[in-house]
């Protein structure tokens, strides 16, 4: 299942059950995946599993992948829903290039993914769903059970469906209701076979199915028949363990990047003593922000669920004007709809954060897979010179940090930010480390509160000579009318002015902002210093490049790396960096947006190795790539 670290026999004790305790081999790090119909409760059961890790103080990474339809056809290939979870102990920066151990639900979660699992990994099937019908559906002319095509694997043939309807004979639910708690059993067996504590997961049932009592009690049992049945059976000889990975002290909790970013949305708010708004219309994969906004009411929160992403973004803006924290939530296409808005915001300075969580397109195209495609659009998406701030997040827990810098420079120097995910890093999880509040900048700005002109008058645009923000008047306060829309100003006074010189001013100036905006330099992990090829990601492919990367080091490869968070304006000292290495390559889920930019800013001929099949890098692409680049040099 992976590599073992050492061996513990326990032979003639018992364990807590009662049962002869089975032998418990440690092993430092395991990859899962949990595969099945989109109704086969796999995410939830990955999302337990995960839970109950983060608890044992294991580093963990998460890679939840899912159908775009609401429930796909059952039992066909297109249907097949899976959650990979890695955890290890020590600190990890990927869900795993392929899993150790496969669950595989039916006939087309197996079809699905066992090119993944590595000969000599463990599969875990459901026997009861191999039936003739559904081994047809995905084109099994016989069953892989019976006919030794699975013979390079170990295989555990269970069923599960079978077994809980059984489990659960005595107890008053329906004979859908028991066969839809087979994820339980299955997550009951994963949890004994590595050891894993079960509390919260009962604490979930009783809150989840709390209106319920019957199905409460339902999973509970389907989860205790797995336990047990792992425990009793002959099929599973040995049990294992994974210690707890050494982290800093502190309070940490399992988190996804929607849910951090959200986070670092609230924390923005109270950090700057604003009232936050999010106006935002529902799309795949942002919508959950909206979801954890809405919770925090009692933080300053207001959520708007508008009629269309152009409404959402109105709100946002408008909110902000008014004073407040104004933000909108969406993905590419929303962007798309967004764009004359965020022009509008361009020419009203006014700060707003517009969050674009990434996912496969064009159009519609795959809502539910990652991809770094919006980058060009996020750069250059506007009508006329319409320049904005542009930040992107790196991992899951970086998205409430990333969403903290997207407000700090919104506020302090009045400008739309845009700040990018994807659905990589939105729907993954990981261990976070809970700040104090105390450790957050300072994001307090002032209100203007009166006149700004020697003369005695208030001049709407007249730039605090700094950070080249004009003053932010909140509608009603006296002495400070002005006139806003999107017919371009006046320098200074703000009137609506048609003269060529002025505009040329404007726009120049629009420009000039987003350059003057203070970013960190980039920084250079280079252990060595002897490093000729210098790998630059942005957003995502954090994980991946730094996976591969620590694996080239250890191979006594010497490699560099460096991740932009800041995209504009670019950190100043970028240019320098970049000079400094004999080839630049850049990995990046589309074909290339990063790459074109830094060739036009610094005429630099990077490498591009870009990829759009709605799954992030693995590292090992990345190692293989890399260490022929190097080769090369």
């Amino acid at each position: 299942m992976a590599e073992h670290r050492e061996g513990a026999g326990q032979a003639g004790q018992l364990s807590e059950h009662g049962h002869p305790a089975k032998e418990i081999h440690q092993l430092d790090r395991v990859v899962i995946r949990f595969a099945g119909d989109s109704g086969d409760g796999m995410q939830l059961t990955g999302d337990r599993f995960t839970s109950e890790t983060a608890q044992l103080g294991n580093d963990i990474s998460t890679l939840p992948n899912f159908p775009a339809e609401i429930r796909a056809p059952a039992g066909t290939l297109p249907g097949v829903s899976s959650f990979q979870v890695a955890f290890a102990d020590y600190d990890i920066l990927t869900p795993g290039d392929a899993p150790n151990v496969l669950v595989a639900m039916n006939p087309a979660a197996l079809k699905a993914n066992i090119a993944d699992l590595p000969k000599g990994g463990t599969i875990i099937v459901n026997t009861d769903e191999f039936t003739k019908r559904n081994l047809a559906k995905v084109g099994y002319d016989s069953n892989p059970l019976e006919d030794d095509s699975l013979a390079g694997w170990d295989v555990h043939k269970v069923g599960l469906t079978s077994m809980t309807v059984g489990a659960l004979a005595e107890h008053p639910v329906s004979k859908k209701d028991a066969e839809r708690a087979k994820n339980m059993f299955a997550l009951g067996l994963l949890s004994w076979l590595y050891s894993r504590p079960h509390e919260s997961t009962m604490h979930f049932l009783e809150r989840k199915f709390a209106a319920r009592p019957e199905l409460v009690a339902a999973n509970k049992a389907a989860f205790n028949a797995g336990w047990n049945f792992g425990e009793t059976t002959e099929g599973f000889a040995v049990r294992y363990e994974v210690p707890p990975a050494q982290m800093a002290p502190g309070n940490y909790r399992n988190i996804t990047g929607n849910t951090a970013l959200a986070l670092g949305l609230v924390a923005a708010g109270v950090k700057a003593k604003l009232p936050v708004l999010l106006g935002a219309y529902p799309i795949t994969p942002a919508s959950d922000i909206l979801h954890e906004l809405s919770k925090h009411k009692k933080l300053g929160v207001t959520t708007v669920q508008a009629e269309d992403e152009i409404a959402a973004i109105g709100v946002a803006l408008g909110a902000a004007y008014g004073g407040a924290l104004g933000i909108t939530t969406t993905s590419g296409p929303g962007v798309a709809l967004k764009g004359e808005t965020i022009s509008l915001a361009v020419a009203l300075e006014l700060p707003l954060v517009i969050v674009d969580v990434q996912r496969a397109g064009p159009s519609t195209g795959l809502p539910t897979k990652t991809e770094q495609a919006d980058l060009n659009m996020a750069l250059f998406g506007r009508h006329g010179e319409a320049p904005v701030a542009v930040v992107a997040a790196q991992s899951p827990v970086d998205c409430f940090h990333a969403a903290i810098e997207a407000c700090r420079i919104a506020l302090k120097y009045r400008t739309p930010v845009i700040l990018l995910s994807d659905g990589y890093v939105a729907n993954g999880s990981e261990p976070w480390l809970l700040p104090e509040i105390s450790e957050l900048p300072d994001l307090r700005v002032e209100y203007a509160s009166g006149p700004n002109g020697e003369d005695g008058k208030f001049y709407p645009y007249l730039r605090d000579p700094e950070t080249m923000a004009r003053p932010w008047a909140v509608p009603g306060t006296p002495g400070l009318e002005h006139r806003i829309g999107g017919l371009e100003k006046a320098d200074k006074t703000g009137d609506i002015s048609y003269d060529p010189a002025n505009h040329d001013f404007m726009v120049r100036t629009r420009a000039a902002r987003i350059e003057a905006i203070d970013v960190p330099d980039i920084e250079v992990e280079d252990p060595s210093g002897e490093a000729k090829v210098l790998v630059l990601g942005w957003g995502s492919t954090y994980g991946p490049i730094g996976a591969a990367s620590r694996a080239l080091r250890q191979r006594g490869v010497n490699v560099a790396q460096a991740h932009l968070r800041h995209l504009s304006p670019l950190p100043k000292n970028l240019g320098e960096v970049l000079a400094s290495y004999d080839k630049v390559v850049i990995p990046e889920m589309n074909l290339g947006q990063l790459a074109h930019v830094i060739r036009a800013r610094f005429l630099i001929d990077v490498v591009g190795y870009n990829q759009v099949r709605g799954l992030p890098f693995t590292s090992t692409q990345l190692e293989t790539m890399l260490e022929e680049v190097i080769k090369n040099v």
